[in-house]
């Protein structure tokens, strides 16, 4: 049940919408289902000898307005509190006695119209479709004061929620003041006639989170604005010093043909001036350096490497909301910033699952938990190195790596579920729990080609030496007990380890170590995720089928590349030789 609570100056004005056709949804049935004392006159059934509906709503707006009028200039230039409460469309039909009740509830919880307080405002119920109704109430008592109103939209929010447990009906998510403003419903008409999919509003807000994202200064953050095709507008002290923003979409004008400004702060509480200016203060991504570990090998392409280095970033981050620390909440702004970068430069068979995320996501970066040392350099270094080297293709090491950081990424967004849930973050807890949900869709999608092929090359090992890897995992793994020879699930884990010990690696202390890494309880598949995770620590190809090379002496976890059978791990199978970048031919002379 969402209320929308609006003011304005026009008794008459709003009773004539309420009662007319309609402007978008039709209008059936307008009559009146509550009312401050029961007996106000209801222009849609007016049961008296030859009604004029006119006359009657006539009637009714002076009767709501008699006390402004007898307040004079002491009453509130406006006056009128408009609140519309819709059900959910999934939620059975009330009946008026029920809408009543709502109505009722409403106007005592927001202070209007107290039970039993004789001097409450005047208000009316209107009701037009079965999903939602109108409260109409003047704000004026019967004793010529104002009424006190603080809060209302969320003292009317929580008797929501207690009205939808009482009554059986949906059961929203509590909110805590730090989402984003939504669109308004002349926003959204606007932007149906314009032909938009979306408000001005949340194109900006988009546009906005992008451009901080990994951003290293407040210079770059202006720049990217400019390059997203934005118009910027900058306020500027006497001294110089910039004191804040504004943006606009070409091409979006109001009536007097002037382009529509937005301040930071009107896109999202966390993208005013002030609060972006803090951010990159106080993490700026450049100074930080990263091992060469987690980068992976030279002859990759930059986006495989920067993807490689985000995965182990992403890992430290999901530890440290593990942790359930306050200060984890620093890592939540960071993280919604990997997130937007890697949705800029995803292949295109994931851009729209991981744009998705990167949205939902984005509610579950502000809480009202600050973090006293908001330390984000390494996440934010990852986010900028994401989106300095470019889009990543869907192919090949890209679309293997894309497919080992995306692995990781839901694993964080569960546990900033999990530490959102754990503080009663409703809101929070449910965004990343949408946002996981599209990061697994988007998962499955840069997954399924080197998955497919990891499989088809565990299952062309010879068969003693699949049975060892197979025990190997199993006891590491008690949850995987089958048979021996007969588990397929185990394929592309084994193929991994065959890589891993061929390059030299011990594959026993390799699994141990990617399974301490941190919990595996919410991964969705075991195998999937351990198979990124080696093929990271052992700096192993994320497309199968690429040369392996031998660790770095020192790394404690090299061996002889023979199995403890004797027997020297297979090759991987050759894949199907890519076609030629077209980009790396010759040009012709």
């Amino acid at each position: 049940m969402v209320p929308k609570i609006r003011r304005g100056s026009r008794t008459h004005g709003l009773l004539v919408y309420l009662y007319g056709p309609g402007k978008r949804d039709e209008h059936t049935d307008p009559h009146l289902v509550g009312s401050w004392d029961g007996f106000a006159p209801d222009p849609g059934r007016d049961t008296s000898p030859d009604p004029d509906p006119k006359v009657t709503l006539a009637r009714l707006a002076a009767a709501l307005d008699m006390r402004v009028k007898q307040a004079g200039d002491k009453a509130p230039a406006e006056h009128v509190w408009h609140c519309s409460v819709r059900s959910d469309p999934g939620d059975r039909t009330l009946t008026d006695a029920e809408w009543n009740t709502v109505a009722r509830r409403l106007v005592h919880a927001v202070n209007l119209a107290p039970e039993g307080d004789p001097d409450g405002c005047r208000w009316v119920a209107v009701r037009h479709a079965d999903d939602h109704i109108h409260i109409l109430a003047t704000m004026v008592r019967g004793d010529l004061r104002r009424p006190r109103m603080n809060y209302d939209f969320k003292k009317a929010q929580a008797e929501c929620r207690r009205i939808e447990q009482e009554m059986g009906l949906r059961r929203l998510k509590p909110g805590d003041g730090t989402g984003a403003k939504t669109p308004t419903s002349a926003e959204r008409f606007k932007a149906e006639r314009s032909g938009r999919p979306e408000t001005p509003r949340e194109t900006l807000r988009e546009a906005v989170r992008q451009a901080v994202a990994g951003a290293a200064s407040e210079a770059e953050f202006f720049t990217r604005l400019r390059e997203a095709g934005l118009r910027v507008k900058l306020r500027h002290a006497p001294s110089g010093d910039v004191l804040g923003y504004t943006v606009a979409l070409p091409g979006d004008r109001n009536r007097d043909r002037e382009p529509v400004w937005f301040a930071g702060s009107t896109l999202a509480p966390d993208l005013s001036y002030p609060k972006i200016q803090r951010r990159l203060a106080d993490a700026t991504p450049d100074a930080v350096t990263t091992p060469q570990a987690d980068s992976g090998r030279s002859d990759w392409s930059p986006p495989a490497r920067g993807r490689r280095t985000a995965t182990g970033v992403a890992e430290r981050a999901a530890v440290l909301l593990d942790s359930d620390d306050d200060d984890a909440a620093a890592q939540l702004v960071g993280f919604g910033e990997l997130l937007d970068a890697v949705a800029q430069t995803s292949p295109a068979a994931t851009r729209a699952e991981l744009g998705a995320a990167a949205r939902s996501f984005e509610r579950a970066t502000r809480s009202h938990v600050r973090a006293e040392r908001a330390d984000t350099r390494a996440i934010r270094s990852a986010a900028r190195g994401i989106i300095q080297a470019g889009g990543a293709l869907g192919r090949g090491e890209d679309g293997g790596t894309t497919a080992m950081l995306v692995s990781t990424l839901v694993l964080v967004a569960l546990a900033a579920a999990r530490w959102h849930s754990a503080r009663g973050h409703a809101q929070q807890a449910e965004a990343s729990r949408q946002a996981a949900e599209h990061l697994r869709a988007a998962y499955h999608q840069a997954a399924a080609a080197p998955m497919q092929a990891l499989r088809e090359q565990g299952r062309a090992l010879p068969e003693a030496q699949r049975r060892t890897y197979e025990t190997t995992i199993r006891a590491a793994l008690p949850e995987n007990r089958t048979r021996t020879g007969t588990n397929t699930k185990n394929d592309a884990l084994a193929a991994t380890l065959a890589q891993a010990e061929q390059a030299g690696h011990d594959p026993e202390a390799l699994l141990q170590e990617a399974i301490a890494m941190r919990e595996l309880d919410t991964a969705d598949n075991v195998n999937d995720v351990l198979v990124w995770r080696l093929r990271r620590l052992a700096q192993l190809p994320a497309h199968p089928g690429e040369a392996t090379r031998r660790p770095q002496a020192g790394t404690g976890r090299a061996m002889p590349p023979t199995n403890r059978t004797g027997v020297r791990a297979a090759p991987p199978a050759s894949p199907r030789p890519a076609a030629p970048d077209p980009r790396s031919r010759p040009p012709r002379r």
